[in-house]
């Protein structure tokens, strides 16, 4: 990596000041031949850039990690983690760097970050190298949240290396560049805990309450105070992907942020028929991760921290554990809540009523049992409401209970559909159109991910334009195999 260059960025970096203990200083290895793919205009102007610097060849060489920005201090940073429930004390950033933060125009301390950026300390015999095909994956998915209005990291720049790497076979290499309120996470935690070193734990715990939920301060103990935050911004983060069908695939504890961001966009991928079963990923072989148990897994993460924290809370454990498990035991209907308000809203209902949740779980079964389309069915439901039941036959039943349901709260059926629709998408990243875009982009054709970027942006507005013999493919779920009459199945990777 050569010296400092072009005053692209205006860094302020704690975690390096203040957390020594917790990274190694490291440089990006050197790319051959950077070339931009993509770059995200409207993030870059909400971080204080200039997206036409940034497309300048110093612009690309400080995104690819060929040139250090002004102020950037280049760290690994160092983290733990229970990986499908087996704890691996020694992980860390095996093949990516934190840059440092940036103040941007909110006024928001946010993290810039190489992913793919070459081997690290932490590599544990990695390469360090990121392909295409997974970096578009990231940029797709959590623009896409981001759209949504879940919590999460996002993409800055997607850049080709010139360079060939091997995974299953030879593919393009890249870099991404990843933006975050910060990269803690739970993770961190458990690695500072592992080094019985009780100072750097409390640096670690100061560092996040001040950055994340500076409230905890007032608290009687800030770091149970801090728990409860963590806690609770998981709960509602988890009931947001249920809410949308999103199923993370790896939910680690190296992979949950202390902020309350979806991070790490490797197996992920959206539900389309409703399953709470489904699972995506390959290495996924016991459905650990699968959709129906997220909020199981939430706590159980949760569990890890707290475990991670208690000499925080209180030196001695007959004081912090039963304090802490207090705690931990509000996370279900911590997430009941948030889950319960996001699907009331998804069903346009303006008031809780005693029976609601036998009408919820009566939802998810005739859901599951009628193999009806996650994404889809919410806004069909909302036709419904405007008097077309076209949509939804096969619930006929159901959908007249929830007609008589909504009524009870409003005369008004269009203002309510009309308000759903302001919460159901329209458009989430399909899969096998994920798929279409990185084979695209992998090999050189990048109007497709353009095309699908464009959609996703705006994931509440039905595009008529977008309309082809009255089909809207953005919209459907992927085109059943003509062979078996069902879903082809559906596959993701890592990409690591």
């Amino acid at each position: 990596m050569s010296s400092n260059v072009d005053p692209l960025f205006s860094f302020d970096n704690t975690f390096v000041r203040e957390l020594g203990g917790l990274y190694e200083t490291w440089p990006a290895e050197m790319v051959p031949e950077p070339r931009l793919l993509a770059l995200n205009d409207e993030l870059a102007s909400e971080l204080g850039l200039d997206p036409d610097h940034l497309r300048s060849a110093d612009g690309v060489a400080c995104l690819v990690g060929n040139a250090v920005p002004v102020g950037a201090e280049p760290v690994a940073q160092a983290y733990s983690g229970h990986q499908f429930g087996g704890y691996s004390p020694r992980l860390g950033d095996g093949r990516a760097l934190l840059l440092g933060e940036v103040i941007d125009t909110n006024g928001r301390r946010r993290d810039i970050h190489l992913k793919g950026s070459g081997r690290t300390p932490f590599a544990r015999g990695g390469d360090g190298k990121a392909a295409v095909g997974p970096m578009l994956r990231e940029l797709i998915v959590s623009e896409s949240m981001h759209a949504l209005g879940v919590p999460t990291t996002r993409a800055l720049a997607v850049i080709s290396t010139g360079e060939r790497i091997v995974r299953d076979t030879w593919q393009p290499g890249a870099v991404l560049v990843r933006v975050a309120a910060s990269h803690l996470r739970v993770g961190t935690f458990q690695y500072a805990a592992s080094t019985q070193d009780p100072d750097l734990l409390r640096r670690l715990a100061d560092y996040a309450i001040q950055r994340h939920y500076p409230s905890a301060l007032d608290a009687e103990n800030p770091y149970l105070a801090f728990y409860e935050s963590v806690l609770d911004a998981q709960a509602s983060l988890v009931a947001r992907w249920m809410n949308i069908g999103f199923i993370h695939g790896v939910m680690n504890t190296d992979n949950v942020t202390i902020s309350g961001e979806t991070i790490d966009y490797g197996p992920c991928a959206f539900m389309d028929r409703f399953d709470p079963a489904t699972v995506f990923s390959s290495i996924d072989h016991g459905g650990r991760y699968a959709y129906g148990n997220q909020p199981m897994i939430g706590q159980w993460n949760m569990a890890r921290c707290a475990e991670a924290i208690a000499t925080l809370v209180d030196p001695d454990p007959e004081t912090s554990v039963p304090q802490l498990v207090d705690v931990l035991k509000t996370f279900p209907d911590r997430y009941d809540s948030y889950w319960t308000a996001g699907l009331r809203a998804k069903l346009g209902l303006m008031n809780e009523r005693p029976d609601d949740s036998d009408l919820f779980v009566d939802l998810l079964k005739e859901m599951e049992a009628n193999r009806v389309d996650f994404t889809s069915f919410f806004r069909r439901l909302a036709d419904a409401g405007r008097g077309d039941r076209s949509g939804v036959e096969s619930m006929t039943h159901w959908v007249d209970r929830w007609l008589e349901r909504v009524t009870a709260d409003s005369d008004d059926l269009v203002a309510v559909a009309s308000a759903m629709d302001t919460v159901n998408p329209v458009y989430v990243p399909r899969n096998h159109l994920v798929e279409e875009a990185l084979a695209a982009g992998s090999e050189g054709d990048l109007s497709v991910l353009r095309t699908l970027l464009e959609v996703l942006a705006h994931p509440f507005t039905a595009r008529p334009d977008l309309m082809v013999d009255g089909v809207d493919r953005y919209a459907d779920p992927a085109p059943l195999d003509p062979r078996t009459g069902a879903p082809a199945p559906y596959v993701t990777f890592c990409g690591t």
